[in-house]
């Protein structure tokens, strides 16, 4: 699971990033919130967890933002404002939860969970001949079962969740390999890994622009 934290307290930032990535959550953790548009353009979160009070702007014309841009991220409000007024401007405004601080912070681990499985991709997927088991993370044709190194598993798991859309180099560096200093052409190798074990013209190249699994 991958989520944006945009918080600008910086110590409170600090130590939710450290929680998180404890309980297995990859957090990128935001707080200038003014670089919102550059993350969400390169990246994809399973969840946004978002303070209200920032420096910049409101925390409610960010949820506006990012669903008038027709980003469907679930995103979870995280703040001091408690009143009955407040949460009904951020669920009109399109915020899926609500957790007022203090809170626990297992709560929290809670709610991102449970958020993260409504956007959760079908557990069982065919391709062609292939059945996917994503529970289990197995590929089988048939009876057998064919084995991927574990970044190709990666890589495939993203292309399912955006299947039949082009997905861009960047957003896949960023997803697979988080930010790391590797080039186009690792993707490639990825890419050409996955295509020995996938039906033929499964995976569609869009050149300079990404790849698309039909």
């Amino acid at each position: 699971m991958k989520i944006l934290l945009i918080e600008d307290d910086k110590e409170l930032g600090r130590s939710l990033k450290n929680y998180f990535e404890l309980n297995k959550i990859e957090t990128v953790w935001l707080w200038d919130e003014r670089n919102i548009n550059n993350l969400l353009k390169v990246y994809d979160f399973d969840v946004i967890v978002l303070d209200l009070i920032l420096s910049f702007s409101r925390g409610e014309d960010i949820i506006s933002l990012i669903r008038s841009q027709g980003i469907k991220t679930l995103i979870l409000v995280l703040t001091a404002k408690n009143s009955l007024k407040d949460k009904e401007i951020c669920f009109q405004r399109g915020a899926d939860d609500y957790l007022t601080k203090p809170f626990e912070p297992k709560e929290l681990i809670l709610r991102i969970k449970a958020l993260s499985k409504r956007k959760r991709i079908d557990s069982i997927i065919t391709i062609g001949d292939l059945t996917i088991n994503t529970d289990a993370k197995t590929i089988k044709k048939g009876d057998e079962e064919i084995k991927i190194s574990k970044t190709a598993w990666d890589l495939l798991i993203l292309l399912i969740k955006k299947r039949r859309d082009i997905v861009d180099t960047e957003t896949i560096l960023n997803y697979v390999w988080s930010g790391k200093a590797v080039g186009d052409e690792i993707v490639r190798t990825y890419i050409k890994e996955l295509r020995k074990i996938l039906p033929p013209d499964s995976i569609q190249t869009y050149k300079g622009r990404g790849y698309r699994l039909i």
